[in-house]
């Protein structure tokens, strides 16, 4: 069955089946939604529900063929035989019409791709080749030419006749897709139903209160003109566009609240002697309800609401759909392909990186010189500032640029922490290569007397710890907020870190800085290469800056537990707070 919801601009279709999906955000909801008859939540059926988004959330830097095989492979059964899996994705690419393009890349607002048609051909064939139960879908043809438009219409009717339940919302459709849908849901502005039944029997309804279609005109496109209050009924119906949602409700035997009757100035003589009784016996049941009644359905309501929230996003709703799809190892598997392979994809950004981090290799190795004084912290101070910097940036893309893309994964039951630690696994390349490049240079032109192992291990622990930062910015703030704390905090915790005062608020903040420790991890390695008559002057240098000798491998200790608690930090924001 293909159900299409049709209404004017503003009446709600797109929030109305975002609330049935269990997706609507900053409002709240009452009411039931009933699944087979029983009050469940919507999100214990994740798993065989299909939703697809207005906007055309498909991984740029995949293929056609990887996006939907990636699809398949975390969201079918996993007791389907991988050769099952291979056929369904095959005919979801010719049902869609992908053939041609079945190995071009998708492409993003910087590399051009495929066509924006085939593209939301894409978004609609990621949810259909997990087979679901209820497909779901958002303005799916929205963009595209009639042709396409029918192509996508008829794929759809061979999910339907397949058993699948169909549900979408249109924009005034042709009369060719209008004639393919089932059911039609027309909601007036408010989001009201002004008219919910078949297809083929929404004329009869409307002629039957004195609205007729016109000859030569599209069906969809009258009605809506008439709700949207740009064609007017006939005069001799006698009935106003605003009219229509409180006459369907009578047509039903719907109770109907007072206050809606009154504000359409609709009478007994005009909706006839039962409707008005209905009226009436709906009012008196609402004046029949007492204050505390209505108060205490409220509270239960809204109780009931931020129990099925918490449930989801805390403690895992109870699966209801009987399909056991792929478990942990797995999903973390083939969450870990895909990232290496978008980054492979990605060469040309990770070597300005890395070219980028040469350079500060090299101006700073040149411009801060060993001070035999000092031990270097000079250089030191620059290194953390630099390195601290460069590596938070380019870690902000990790998780920034996949937001849509996870929020729309985790929504259909995808584990979250998979795709969490294969992203984190893929950037500790980054973690292992970035000191090696930086080093090179720096190494080479500043000449410490440290070893260029001491320095490796430092700056490996110093890149984990801040790519875990860089994480947690990147996951919880804008793009433009988390790359300004991503600056802003290496240069004020460097500074804190450098004061060097005993005792007060600058001293404990101090030793919660992870820039501290990283300086004090690079001193007391430079430190102990001097011997001889350089051991007065280590020992005034060392009580100066309050090190100690002994302190290498627990500052060390710091910075990786430094990045594993924000890491810690950067998960629970990306379960917590996810846009559903």
């Amino acid at each position: 069955c293909i159900t299409a919801v049709m209404g004017p601009s503003g009446a709600g279709k797109t929030t109305f089946i975002s609330a049935l999906a269990g997706k609507a955000v900053g409002c709240t909801m009452t009411g039931l939604i009933l699944i087979n008859g029983k009050t469940e939540s919507i999100h214990s059926y994740k798993k065989i529900i299909g939703f697809v988004p207005q906007d055309d959330i498909v991984h740029g830097n995949l293929t056609v063929e990887e996006n939907l095989w990636f699809s398949a492979r975390c969201r079918l059964s996993a007791d389907l035989p991988k050769p099952d899996k291979v056929l369904i994705v095959e005919r979801v690419i010719e049902s869609l019409g992908l053939q041609g393009v079945r190995d071009s890349l998708v492409g993003t607002v910087e590399k051009r791709g495929i066509s924006g048609g085939q593209r939301k051909r894409v978004n609609v064939g990621l949810e259909m080749v997990m087979e679901p139960s209820l497909l779901i879908l958002d303005e799916p043809t929205s963009g595209l030419d009639s042709s396409s438009s029918l192509l996508l219409l008829r794929a759809l009717r061979r999910e339907a006749l397949e058993g699948v339940n169909i549900c979408m919302v249109l924009h005034q459709p042709s009369y060719t897709l209008y004639k393919m849908f089932d059911d039609l849901i027309l909601l007036a502005k408010g989001g009201l139903t002004a008219y919910h039944g078949s297809v083929k029997k929404v004329e009869e309804y409307f002629a039957g209160i004195g609205i007729n279609v016109p000859e030569r005109v599209n069906p969809p496109d009258h009605f809506i003109d008439i709700l949207e209050g740009i064609v007017k009924p006939s005069p001799s119906s006698g009935v106003n566009y605003k009219e229509l949602p409180l006459r369907w409700m009578l047509h039903n035997g719907y109770p109907v609240p007072p206050d809606m009757l009154n504000s359409t100035g609709l009478s007994a003589s005009s909706t006839g002697e039962n409707s008005a009784q209905e009226i009436t016996s709906a009012a008196a049941g609402s004046d029949g309800q007492s204050f505390a009644g209505d108060l205490w359905k409220d509270v239960k309501s809204n109780v009931e609401l931020k129990k099925d929230n918490i449930q989801h996003n805390f403690l895992k709703s109870k699966d209801l759909s009987n399909r056991k799809t792929p478990g942990f190892f797995h999903q973390y598997r083939y969450f870990l392909g895909r990232a290496g392979k978008q980054r492979l994809r990605e060469a040309r950004i990770q070597a300005v990186d890395f070219l980028i981090l040469l350079l500060a290799g090299i101006c700073l190795g040149t411009l801060a010189k060993v001070s035999d004084e000092t031990f270097g912290a000079l250089g030191y101070t620059y290194t953390i500032i630099a390195v601290s910097l460069l590596s938070k940036i380019a870690a902000l893309r990790t998780f920034s640029l996949d937001k849509l893309h996870y929020w729309r994964e985790s929504a259909s039951g995808m584990s979250s922490l998979a795709y969490f630690l294969a992203k984190d696994t893929i950037d500790h390349f980054n973690t292992i290569v970035k000191p090696v490049v930086y080093l090179s240079m720096f190494y080479f032109f500043n000449n410490p007397r440290s070893s260029i192992v001491d320095n490796y291990i430092v700056l490996v622990c110093l890149v984990y710890c801040v790519t875990g930062i860089a994480y947690a910015f990147a996951i919880y703030l804008d793009p433009g907020p988390a790359q300004l704390w991503s600056v802003l905090l290496p240069v004020v915790l460097t500074l804190i870190a450098n004061q060097n005062k005993e005792g007060g608020m600058f001293e404990k903040l101090e030793n919660v800085c992870y820039t501290k420790w990283a300086l004090e991890a690079f001193v007391i390695a430079n430190a102990e290469r001097y011997s001889g008559v350089w051991l007065v002057t280590r020992c005034g240098s060392l009580m100066k800056y309050n090190y100690k000798l002994n302190d290498w491998i627990p500052c060390l200790i710091y910075l990786v537990l430094s990045g594993i608690a924000s890491r810690g930090v950067a998960f629970f924001c990306l379960v917590t707070f996810q846009k559903k």
